[in-house]
This record gives C-alpha cells, structure tokens and sequence, in this order.
C-alpha cells in the first residue's frame, strides 16, 4: 500500500467513528481486511445508511453510485478504495 493510500484509511477510519459514534473503536482497531458488518465490525443496516449519507455530504458521492457498488461495503478496504477513488476523480 502506498502511503496516499494508507493516509487516506487512517483519515477515513477516523470519520467512520466519528460518523458512527464508535466510541470504543481506535482507528488503529478498524482492521482493513475485516468485515464491515456481522461478525466483523458490527454495523448493522442502520450503519450502511448513515455511512451513505455522509459519504454523499463529505465526499459528494450520489446515492445512486453507491447503490450499483453493493459490494464496496464487504470490508473497510473496499470501502475506502471506493471513496478514495471517487474523491481523486
């Protein structure tokens, strides 16, 4: 990984607890590999919601972008690749 990239999980990895209220998570907990839902980190559906709506207001990333990419949310690296190439675009 180079380092655009991994100083761009550390900064996402942040505004995830910030924007979930994960208050008993480090950024440094927040595995890349890891599931974002189930047994992984434990969002839920209310979660990807949320995550949705802050994912268009901080990075003006459309609803409808997201929906047709489902599986950006299978891991936090998924979802952070995502971003991080739509916000280069």
């Amino acid at each position: 990984m180079d380092e655009a990239t991994a100083k761009f999980r550390l900064e996402f990895k942040k505004n995830l607890i910030e924007w979930l209220q994960l208050e008993d998570k480090a950024p440094e907990e927040i595995k890349d590999d890891e599931p974002l839902f189930g047994s992984g980190l434990g969002l839920d559906s209310l979660d990807a919601v949320e995550i949705v709506i802050m994912l268009q207001r901080k990075y003006n990333i459309p609803q409808r972008d997201v929906d047709l990419k489902r599986e950006i949310f299978a891991t936090f690296a998924t979802l952070s690749d995502f971003v991080q190439a739509r916000s280069m675009q």
